[in-house]
């Protein structure tokens, strides 16, 4: 069973019966890619609506070294096997992408002297693209997320 948090609003009844659902239906819930594949496209499509004369923009790719260029190729081959991005051999927008280290937290490990020193663990890569321009003439939601 994965971690959850539960909201501390649920009292203690709330939760049990939140607890007993989560594991009754654990084969219903996603917690990696592989288990969302095969999700039809048609079914779960995320669309963005420009708003009226909006100019594409074709922003300049930022050279990434050998290592961060094989992090970011393996990432996007991963989420297209997955069926969550597809390739767009027309598309008139491009956006810069960024390779950075995952934040992690730090732990206690033994130096050469058998002193305990704190050490910041590394956890792989993370990449994240530069949507700000797109977002600049993106046609805003009607339906915003609740605070």
């Amino acid at each position: 069973m994965f971690p959850i948090i539960i909201s501390r609003e649920l009292n203690q009844k709330q939760e049990e019966r939140l607890i007993e659902v989560l594991k009754k239906k654990k084969q219903a819930i996603g917690w990696t890619l592989d288990d969302i594949k095969g999700i039809s496209p048609t079914f779960c499509m995320h669309r963005i609506i420009l708003e009226e004369g909006a100019k594409d923009k074709i922003q300049p790719q930022r050279r990434l070294n050998p290592t961060l260029k094989e992090v970011f190729m393996k990432e996007v081959l991963k989420l297209k096997d997955a069926g969550i991005i597809y390739p767009v051999p027309d598309s008139t927008w491009v956006s810069p992408i960024h390779v950075v280290l995952k934040k992690t937290g730090m732990t206690i490990v033994k130096n050469d002297k058998g002193e305990m020193v704190p050490m910041r663990m590394r956890n792989g890569w993370r990449m994240c693209i530069d949507y700000r321009k797109l977002n600049e003439v993106t046609k805003k939601d009607h339906f915003p997320l609740p605070p």
